[in-house]
């Protein structure tokens, strides 16, 4: 079954429902697939190209012009609106498209239409008449396996490549939340993460449609404004990345009353600091959980939840995911022990658009413990191990792994000491090409506001908790770490840098 029909039926069951409440205005499920209607229109008029750019703020317009490409038997790209010029240009052409849904708003921040390539039509959703009786359309049902959008990934490591995520592989993920986490229609969802991320696209956007659920979104991140509108809405589920929490703390009128509404507020991307942990507990009576999830794992696969939480560990798996613990040759590995994190399931990715051998190198067949039949598997390059109950932990990233005189060390061991530092707000670690120890230990920080950079002392904190060879050669101090929609570190910038 397609996303789209079960969509349709919460529309044509409860027209009247509250979907959506944006910036700029309330949506019933009933508006939303009238709008839909109207864009899917406005798409076959605009093009006949299988795959459509959508360019949008987080909004209640998304999910409209998701379901308007469905309708019209379209396949979405959604565009990633804060990629430099060059990568943005890079995505449209290796997109194949040649028609983006977009609105006046957005074409303005990305600095004008002429951001756009020549020969790219764009189709301003501000000039579409949503007027009168929508064209009414039987809606297409795909299969399982068709492709539901291609959903570029931030490119932390190189050019962005395009995931392809079949309606089995999102539908199956969201089900499996909704199951893993008790998600009702009940919940009211506040969105500001974009949508064209996977867990803005999945999670804040289909997954509330789907069982008929309310969103409340907000396009800019502005501590003040989240807050505000947390005490307005009520909100029961509340999703962001670790900077967007440590800034929240920020906002001194925000209490325990602020935030009682929340019974699930997840945090992504990156590692959770201790101090942004504990600070939400002791100030506003509040766990903050931890997940885990790539774009091309559609992209939920483990998530911390109240009765089913341990600190430092992204949780359980979901259920129909496997987590596997593999050494270098592949041999499973058994509790507490670190290997590199393997998944299976029914939301790992078709592959990446027109990358066949980078879609090799990453899904295989594996044969799991117990078992005789080989299963697809994806490969993370993530670091991680299991404990004895099954909750998972992510220690590193393989690619991320420096080699110090003939030591494996993960930079994340280095920025969890740092992070400790009363002077530092975060910190990034990369390696540092060296003639006598192969690699060494380079360190960025972002310094409290008001605090003191106190290289040698940092240096002397680092010595307390880490052998000799793990302590920082060299110790930066930035303004703002270089980071990507979702709060992820762009390690490539640093190293960019060195020289090496």
């Amino acid at each position: 079954m397609s996303l789209l029909r079960p969509i349709i039926w919460q529309a044509l069951k409860h027209p009247r429902r509250v979907a959506v409440i944006d910036d700029r205005r309330t949506y019933s499920y009933g508006k939303l697939l009238a709008g839909a209607m109207f864009v899917a229109k406005e798409i076959e008029r605009a093009t006949d190209a299988r795959h459509v750019g959508v360019m949008l703020p987080t909004s209640g317009a998304f999910p409209i012009t998701l379901l308007g490409a469905w309708l019209a038997g379209r396949v979405p790209v959604p565009l990633n609106y804060l990629l430099s010029g060059d990568e943005l240009k890079y995505v449209i052409g290796d997109s194949d498209i040649d028609t983006i849904i977009t609105s006046t708003q957005m074409l303005e921040f990305i600095g004008g239409a002429e951001m756009i390539p020549d020969g790219i039509k764009v189709v301003e959703l501000e000039k579409v008449r949503f007027k009168g009786l929508p064209p009414l359309r039987w809606p297409p049902n795909p299969g399982d396996d068709e492709l539901a959008v291609l959903l570029y990934t931030s490119g932390t490591s190189g050019k962005p490549k395009g995931v392809m995520l079949t309606h089995g592989n999102i539908q199956s993920n969201a089900e499996a939340a909704v199951v893993h986490a008790n998600i009702t229609k009940a919940d009211t969802f506040l969105g500001v993460l974009p949508q064209f991320h996977s867990f803005g696209l999945t999670v804040l956007t289909l997954l509330p449609l789907l069982i008929g659920a309310k969103v409340v979104y907000t396009a800019r991140f502005v501590p003040r404004k989240i807050v505000s509108l947390i005490e307005k809405h009520r909100p029961d589920i509340f999703i962001a990345v670790p900077s967007m929490y440590g800034a929240l703390l920020s906002v001194k009128k925000a209490g325990p009353e602020s935030f009682k509404s929340i019974r699930l507020a997840v945090s992504g991307a990156e590692p959770l600091p201790d101090a942004t942990y504990e600070a939400y507990k002791e100030r506003f009576n509040l766990m903050l959980l931890e997940g885990y999830g790539l774009t091309e794992t559609s992209p939920c696969t483990n998530w911390s939840i109240p009765d089913r939480h341990k600190r430092h560990s992204v949780g359980p798996a979901l259920p129909g995911v496997g987590n596997i613990i593999v050494d270098g040759d592949d041999k499973p590995l058994g509790p507490n022990q670190e290997g590199e994190i393997i998944l299976t399931g029914p939301n790992l990715m078709r592959g990446y658009y027109k990358l066949d051998e980078q879609t090799e190198q990453v899904i295989t067949q594996m044969t799991l413990p117990g078992t005789s039949k080989p299963v697809r598997a994806f490969r993370t390059g993530d670091i991680g191990k299991l404990d004895e109950d099954g909750y998972l932990y992510i220690t590193g990233r393989k690619k991320e792994m420096l080699i110090i005189g003939g030591e494996n060390v993960f930079p994340r061991e280095i920025e969890e000491v740092l992070n400790n530092h009363p002077a530092i707000k975060a910190s990034a670690v990369v390696g540092k090409q060296d003639g006598m120890r192969g690699e060494v230990p380079i360190a960025f920080v972002e310094i409290e506001e008001g605090a003191e950079f106190d290289e040698a002392g940092i240096r002397n904190h680092c010595r307390g908790s880490l052998a000799q060879f793990k302590v920082p050669k060299e110790i930066h101090v930035l303004e703002e770490l270089p980071r990507n929609p979702t709060g992820k570190i762009l390690r490539r910038e640093l190293k960019g840098g060195l020289g090496g």
